[in-house]
């Protein structure tokens, strides 16, 4: 029993010790303070996209495909002559029609994704389009390059925010001086939002262009980090 004890103790002892060495090894963190800021701002939107397709249903899925891909083959080549539009296929569906349980027909539909810089000749090849396919939906996104520029001087401001937050901090606090030990920078904002049209509304206006409006995003950039107020 006594050996158990003393065994016990040792191990007590031992780990009590490491305990020491390990909070000797560990920095200090006296004086550290948590600091954040933002700043935020609008970036114009510059690429507009749309998607349309083409549906057909009836008895016979092989001569619905042929209307179907004959329709978008079609629109693939009036985008193709102007050079300011993207065109990409973008999905195709083969589904059954049931009726009482049993499969009566056959739907087929195919998509296609237009995206282009200039909302004049996109909004008015769309007006063309939706006389053989549906305009589905129209959205807008910033290019990648253009909220980097948008991002970059956001940075800035929040950066020069927070230290003008450190500085006061250190001032209130009767220090002179300090130094930043952390410091984390994130940039984000809303997702694409696609603006969705009613089919009533898009036979109505067919003929039409279709009015788009870019609008902005909301970019935002949040600083947060750590400063350690310096002694005199």
């Amino acid at each position: 029993m006594n050996a158990r004890i003393r065994v016990l103790g040792f191990l007590l002892a031992l780990s009590a010790l490491s305990a020491v060495h390990a909070d000797e090894r560990a920095p200090l963190t006296y004086d550290r303070i948590d600091i954040s800021s933002e700043a935020e701002g609008d970036v114009q939107n510059d690429i507009l996209f749309a998607v349309l397709s083409s549906e057909m249903e009836g008895p016979k899925a092989a001569a619905l495909a042929a209307e179907v891909n004959s329709a978008v083959a079609r629109a693939v080549e009036r985008v193709k002559q102007v050079p300011e539009i993207k065109v990409q296929t973008v999905g195709y569906q083969t589904s059954p029609v049931y009726q009482k349980e049993r499969i009566s027909g056959w739907r087929v539909k195919q998509s296609i994704r237009l995206e282009s810089t200039d909302a004049g000749k996109l909004g008015g090849l769309l007006g063309e389009l939706q006389q053989q396919l549906h305009l589905e939906s129209v959205g807008y996104e910033t290019s990648p390059q253009k909220r980097k520029e948008a991002e970059d001087g956001l940075i800035k401001e929040a950066l020069g925010a927070f230290r003008q937050r450190a500085e006061l901090v250190t001032r209130e606090l009767g220090r002179s001086r300090y130094r930043i030990v952390a410091l984390r920078v994130d940039t984000g904002g809303p997702p694409v939002r696609p603006m969705a049209l009613g089919m009533r509304a898009m036979a109505a206006d067919a003929a039409a262009p279709v009015p788009i409006e870019a609008g902005t995003q909301k970019v935002e950039v949040n600083v947060s980090g750590a400063i350690e107020l310096q002694a005199d």
